[in-house]
């Protein structure tokens, strides 16, 4: 039987996007929704401003008397109208954000005006339109406009516009719930009781750290020992989870027992392998359960490569979930400032530090070396049989939001 070989990173993100059943949407208050996605496009209750409003601090005016002198008869503050119209030759003092006057067309600055008394008169250029500093009724947005599409994330700046528009809750996905399970019986718990076989289990911490960057409701199990009884045990535990991600046990060796142990709890196997590097035995199952479909990310157990494929898929995986309109991460491009090797049948990420001008590939890439990982802030994607780069040359890059001088 032919081998089959590993999938393109592009295919392989879109077959696990597309496994995904979207979750309920519930209404949370404004506040509550901040990292979270938009399910639905909001519509602005309210027009904004609701009326014309000074821009600026000095004196209103009519739109056709710009020759004064004009007798100061009020003022508008901001929350505090002028209450009555205003006529040719007269003014009201205003200020930022304040109501224009009925008939008002024009607002003088403060520092172009000679005040005496009640008497102003005009002392520097008039403004060109004469409405140069009025925000119109509407400026920013009118009642039934889109004010946010489906899809944005919620920062402090779309939960602002939401309740500028008249929202005091908003419509998101629910929380997905996440069980990240380490595995492999080299693993110790307590780094103070590491024996020289053994390395200190710190995949998951890693991983859940990750998705927590997301809003989700994540557990960490392990480390699970290499046996089928275990693993079993611990799926069981994380039956109730949306997504289930396993660090260690993906390959193919005799104690590599993260794929017959999902199949034999009843999930099946969609794609495993990926034509990347690192991260190759990444796998991806589904289990179709009364609540609804799990899905299952089994990455290697090298940190480097669970940690770029966690990168690659389970962000992704868990942005699109959230309801997000781009879940599959960003790339910006830069410039080499020092050679990269020519790659092979598979893309490389390989990581490197940007200066905000260039970016340096790290000396060290090995797929378990957390030091060159913990430096580095961006990942440089290199495809598959791309001829050695130069510095000078265009790169492109993925931001990693890593810690560090990030």
């Amino acid at each position: 039987m032919a081998k089959i070989p590993p999938i393109p990173l592009g295919e392989a993100q879109a077959r696990l996007l597309a496994l995904a059943s979207p979750l309920p949407i519930e209404r949370v208050d404004v506040s509550g929704a901040i990292g979270r996605y938009l399910a639905e496009p909001l519509l602005a209750r309210r027009t904004q401003p609701a009326a014309d409003l000074s821009a600026m601090d000095g004196y209103a005016i009519r739109s056709g008397d710009l020759e004064g002198p004009w007798r100061v008869i009020g003022e508008s503050a901001a929350g505090h109208p002028h209450g009555g119209p205003i006529h040719p030759g007269e003014a009201v003092r205003i200020a930022t954000g304040a109501l224009m006057p009925a008939d008002a067309g024009a607002v003088l600055l403060q520092e172009d005006i000679a005040r005496e008394s009640d008497a102003i008169r005009f002392i520097g250029e008039l403004p060109e339109p004469p409405d140069k500093h009025i925000r119109r009724c509407g400026l920013d947005f009118r009642e039934g406009q889109v004010v946010l599409p489906a899809g944005i994330r919620i920062g402090p700046a779309q939960a602002a516009l939401a309740i500028a528009a008249g929202h005091k809750h908003m419509p998101v996905p629910r929380r997905p719930r996440v069980s990240v399970i380490d595995s492999g019986d080299e693993l110790a718990a307590d780094p103070d009781l590491c024996a020289k076989h053994q390395i200190p289990a710190s995949n998951a911490l890693m991983l859940t750290a990750m998705v927590r960057g997301l809003p989700v409701d994540a557990t960490r199990f392990g480390p699970v020992p290499d046996t089928m009884d275990a693993l079993a045990e611990t799926l069981e535990q994380a039956s109730d989870s949306d997504v289930i991600v396993t660090s260690g046990g993906a390959s193919v060796g005799d104690h590599d027992l993260v794929k017959p142990a999902l199949e034999a709890w009843g999930a099946k196997l969609d794609f495993w392998r990926v034509a990347i590097k690192p991260g190759k035995p990444i796998l991806v199952a589904t289990r179709d359960t009364d609540a609804g479909r799990q899905l299952i990310i089994g990455l290697p157990g090298n940190p480097v490569s669970s940690y770029v494929t966690a990168f690659l898929f389970v962000m992704p995986l868990l942005r699109h979930l959230l309801g997000a309109s781009e879940p599959l991460p960003r790339r910006f491009r830069t410039t080499l400032g020092a050679a990269v090797p020519a790659t092979t049948s598979r893309q490389e990420f390989r990581r490197a530090a940007w200066n905000g001008e260039t970016v340096e590939p790290l000396a060290v890439q090995d797929s378990g070396a957390l030091a060159s990982l913990s430096a580095s802030n961006v990942l440089i994607d290199r495809p598959p049989h791309s001829p050695a780069g130069q510095p000078g040359d265009a790169a492109w890059v993925y931001w990693l939001e890593n810690g560090g001088f990030a």
